[in-house]
């Protein structure tokens, strides 16, 4: 079986970028060591089965809400801020993904700027903006979202829900995390994007052997160059289960810029429901 057959057979499984930990008290570290799962020896196989586990450490949640800042700095040093919310909704229906809506509230000249996204699997993402501006609702084509998201570090299908069955995986090595986790050993796989519009040819992942969260992140361009670094810190478990990251550091490694992402008052099972995602509630949500 190939890669992408592999991938293909999976059903909807949803990985959040931004779902990380910083240290684990020693009763949770001994629950998580008992339910280490058994890792197959093939690499495309054992790869995905790594991704999946971290999925399944996400299940469940229903809603979330957070706040976050979004730090940009250029190639000099000169920094911009931006403060937005972040909600996300469960869904658990086959070959979809979860759906989120992300809504800037400062400064003035982005106040009211949101965007929904509709997660897929082998199907593009449904993704909109609305920009208050112009008082309208604009769908995102799906060959663009390997462009920068509002000058961000961060491309659209960045922001999309990082579903299992979007990729291809194939394990590597294992070796040390990164810091601030450096004492801790990461299974390094690689996965490959099967969405034929994506900006990447493939991502590096590390991920904790202890709570199978991702690390850090390499992105690679269409030729194959290392293009961005993504950097997973601040970490915060919810409800003793959810691992939230609460800093998120993307590095531009051709351009110079960088972008951080600092997430505060996470709430779950606020109420949302699927009304709250939909291009009527993006002009609702300033």
């Amino acid at each position: 079986m190939t890669i992408r057959q592999a991938t293909h057979c999976q059903i909807k499984q949803g990985i959040m970028i931004a779902a990380l930990m910083l240290a684990l008290p020693a009763g949770i570290s001994a629950a998580l060591a008992a339910d280490a799962p058994t890792l197959p020896e093939d690499p495309v196989a054992k790869g995905l089965a790594i991704a999946e586990e971290t999925d399944r450490r996400n299940q469940g949640f229903g809603d979330t809400k957070a706040s976050m800042k979004m730090i940009l700095e250029n190639a000099y040093g000169e920094t911009s801020e931006r403060e937005l919310r972040s909600m996300t909704l469960e869904n658990e229906k086959e070959n979809e993904g979860d759906w989120t809506l992300n809504v800037f509230d400062r400064p003035r000249d982005v106040d009211g700027t949101a965007l929904l996204t509709y997660s897929k699997i082998l199907d593009p993402d449904d993704q909109w903006m609305y920009l208050p501006a112009v008082k309208r609702v604009k769908r995102i084509s799906s060959v663009n979202k390997s462009g920068p998201f509002m000058g961000s570090e961060f491309a659209f299908e960045d922001f999309s829900s990082q579903e299992v069955g979007k990729y291809s995986y194939k394990w590597i090595r294992d070796e040390a995390c990164p810091e601030p986790v450096a004492d801790r050993t990461c299974h390094v796989t690689e996965r490959y994007p099967l969405y034929e519009h994506s900006g990447y040819t493939r991502q590096v992942v590390w991920t904790d052997t202890q709570d199978y969260q991702p690390r850090k992140i390499e992105f690679y361009d269409r030729k194959d160059k290392l293009l961005k670094t993504l950097a997973l810190t601040e970490y915060k478990l919810y409800q003793d289960k959810y691992w939230r990251a609460h800093d998120l550091y993307m590095e531009n490694h051709v351009t110079g810029k960088s972008t951080r992402l600092t997430w505060e008052d996470y709430a779950f099972n606020t109420g949302l429901t699927e009304d709250d995602f939909n291009t009527n509630s993006l002009k609702r949500a300033r």
